[in-house]
């Protein structure tokens, strides 16, 4: 369960990548979801951080986008035209909304998972647990 978590986050984190950089080589995003996929393989002890660090990359990327369309759209003037200032304003708003709910999103799932390490796993409540017996014995109880 864990690998399929672990390879549904590289996609998401490797779309938001080819999404930035449209135009950029197939081997770079190849190269890009083979890094991020290590990198959660060796960070991710669980789902919930997968998922955490997966919305974390996403985020990141959501930062970085309306700095990219910006650079992409400089060109040799000086003055940018207006519909290009459209596109800027456009990028920046949605980038800067996107990346503060994404980091946020991840923020969360952190602490959750920090919650759910530090309790012992006799004392979880069954949100946390996850375990289906817990359920039942409240269910019966």
């Amino acid at each position: 369960m864990k690998l399929l978590n672990l390879l549904l986050g590289t996609a998401v984190a490797t779309v938001g990548f080819w999404l930035i950089w449209g135009s950029v080589s197939p081997f770079v995003v190849l190269g890009w979801a083979f890094v991020v996929g290590l990198f959660l393989w060796v960070k991710a002890e669980s789902i919930s951080k997968v998922w955490a660090w997966s919305t974390l990359l996403l985020g990141l990327e959501s930062f970085v986008w309306p700095i990219v369309v910006m650079v992409q759209l400089k060109g040799t003037s000086d003055t940018v035209p207006e519909s290009e200032m459209g596109t800027i304003l456009s990028a920046v708003v949605l980038g800067l909304f996107s990346s503060v709910f994404w980091v946020s999103f991840a923020y969360g799932l952190f602490n959750r998972s920090r919650t759910a390490d530090s309790i012992p796993s006799n004392e979880r409540p069954a949100a946390l647990s996850g375990s289906k017996s817990t359920k039942k014995a409240k269910k019966t109880a």
